[in-house]
This record gives structure tokens, C-alpha cells and sequence, in this order.
């Protein structure tokens, strides 16, 4: 499985590449939304997409918004990531493709909830098939 992540902190990105690579996933990490779309048209769809609300250059609702117009991406399952949710950004967020978010500071535990919602998990992480 392929996961993208985007998030202009570099610590950040590294803390969510270990936990999903230890969830079997291979990550590719992007520090803004207009280094994401570069990302995807590399490597092709993920099956995940972390997206931060407020990356620079290009922000997490426009990202959403431009991933969800391509039909390549149509079922990538986008979880956004945000420190402050105000209900009208999570309904803009939801509207633009958003299938999900979680509250910063999150934890591993948190990550696995999501990823069990939407059947991104394997039944066993010892043994990753790359």
C-alpha cells in the first residue's frame, strides 16, 4: 500500500513515515501541497493521503480540492490533519474530499483507529510484502 504524506514540518513528516512504513505502508512525504501533486504524478495513486491543513505554497483544502478533481485519485482515502478544527473548515474540508480528520497532537494509536475505518490494514505488520 502507498501513502502520501503532507506536512511542511520535516519532523513531522519523518514521526508519520515510521509509523505507516511500520504499518506496511511505502510513504512518500511532500512539504507543501504543489510538492504532493509532483509526488503523486511520480508515484502514481496512494492508497492514503495525510495532508496538514496549512502546508505553504499551496494549503491542505486547494490540495484536497485539486487531488479530488482527478478521477486517478477518486478513491484515495484523505485524512486531514489539523491543531484547530473549526466546524466550518472541517465542513469546507469534507465538502472539498476529505474523508477524515484527526486532531494534532495525534498519536499512533489514533493513526491505526483511521486506518482500520477504512480497511487500510494488514494482518500482519511483521511481514510487509516489498
Amino acid at each position: 500500500m502507498k501513502a502520501l504524506v503532507v506536512e511542511s514540518s520535516s519532523t513531522m513528516r519523518s514521526v508519520l513515515r515510521r509509523i505507516l512504513s511500520m504499518r506496511c505502508f511505502e510513504v512518500a512525504e511532500a512539504g507543501n501541497g504543489h510538492q504532493a501533486l509532483e509526488a503523486l504524478s511520480s508515484i502514481g495513486t496512494a492508497d492514503l493521503v495525510l495532508v496538514s491543513w496549512i502546508p505553504q505554497e499551496r494549503d491542505g483544502l486547494d490540495f484536497i480540492t485539486r487531488l479530488r478533481r482527478k478521477a486517478a485519485h477518486e478513491s484515495v482515502v484523505i485524512v486531514l490533519a489539523t491543531g484547530e478544527p473549526g466546524v466550518r473548515d472541517l465542513q469546507r474540508a469534507f465538502r472539498a474530499g476529505a474523508n477524515d480528520y484527526l486532531m494534532k497532537p495525534f498519536t499512533s494509536l489514533q493513526i491505526d483507529e483511521k486506518l482500520v475505518r477504512f480497511g487500510l490494514t494488514r494482518q500482519s505488520s511483521a511481514n510487509c510484502d516489498r
